[in-house]
């Protein structure tokens, strides 16, 4: 078939494609102009095109800051924790919601399960004060009321590191499970009640049909995952933290937004930020290379 008849038979696909191109362009691909910002000694009256370059100047400046060690070390030992606790949780959930056959208790729970995707983390923020606050929140009260001493959830390294993990499992896993439950869907039924003929257990069947046959979304979202081990989101650390627990809650996104926006160092923040793009970029080839030759399954 001739690309021409082939375009005129399909043009309409190809036309629902240009709103994300134009979105992509401007919002993703114009402000790589602004990458140079790191090589340039940046000034606001002269723009980026006016400011003096100096190479890697500020990349030598931000390593030899010891805060940024700490940010670095703070966002890979999170980002880790949660890879550990989050990523499997809506694995779990999924498998879990796909069991069910009570359609209305089922509903009911997905509900319930993806409404935190959609508070807002200012909300959040809130709500853990309000439950885990030393002395205003709803556990410690119920502690004190008991005659235990409370909780020092938000003030103590450990506990709020606790604390930061349950969080974001409880604001993600909900949503994390819609993928999973697509997956599973797609999945032939027949293949259950066969085995279900065979004798097979329930877990039998979950870890033979079930797990395999979604193989390739998991792979797929452990290799984004690790791939975004150096980035961490800015909103939740630097909500739940706290100047108490800033040896854990620092991170390179809290970093960089006290460089570049409260003390005026758009120059090295702006050099952390192209560390991160750079490092996570070979995370995700190195993730996608190693799953490609353990699993035969990959991204590209």
């Amino acid at each position: 078939m001739k690309t021409s008849t082939y375009f005129r038979r399909n043009w309409q696909m190809y036309a629902l494609l240009v709103l994300p191109m134009i979105y992509f362009i401007i919002f993703k691909y114009g402000p790589m102009y602004g990458v140079q910002i790191a090589f340039k000694d940046f000034n606001f009256f002269q723009g980026i095109s006016g400011s003096k370059w100096i190479g890697f100047d500020a990349f030598k400046e931000v390593f030899e800051n010891q805060g940024f060690y700490t940010a670095l070390r703070n966002t890979i030992v999170l980002n880790f924790l949660d890879l550990l606790v989050s990523f499997p949780a809506p694995l779990i959930l999924a498998i879990l919601l796909f069991e069910l056959r009570v359609a209305w208790f089922k509903k009911m729970a997905q509900t319930l399960l993806y409404i935190p995707h959609f508070i807002s983390w200012v909300i959040i923020g809130g709500i853990v004060l309000q439950v885990f606050g030393t002395q205003s929140g709803f556990i410690n009260n119920m502690l004190m009321s008991i005659g235990l001493d409370p909780l020092p959830f938000l003030t103590d390294k450990n506990y709020w590191l606790f604390t930061y993990l349950a969080v974001g499992v409880w604001q993600s896993a909900g949503w994390g499970t819609i993928l999973y439950l697509a997956s599973l869907t797609g999945i032939n039924r027949e293949l259950y009640e066969a085995a279900e003929v065979d004798g097979a257990s329930r877990l039998r069947r979950i870890w033979h049909i079930s797990l395999p046959g979604i193989k390739t979304t998991i792979v797929t979202l452990l290799i984004i995952n690790v791939g975004n081990m150096i980035s961490i989101s800015f909103d939740r650390p630097f909500i739940i933290g706290n100047v108490a627990v800033r040896e854990y809650s620092d991170v390179l996104s809290t970093f960089v937004y006290r460089m570049g926006l409260q003390s005026g160092q758009v120059t090295l923040a702006t050099a952390v930020g192209l560390f991160q793009a750079v490092v996570g970029l070979i995370f995700i080839l190195g993730a996608n290379y190693a799953s490609k030759k353990l699993t035969d399954e990959s991204i590209m």
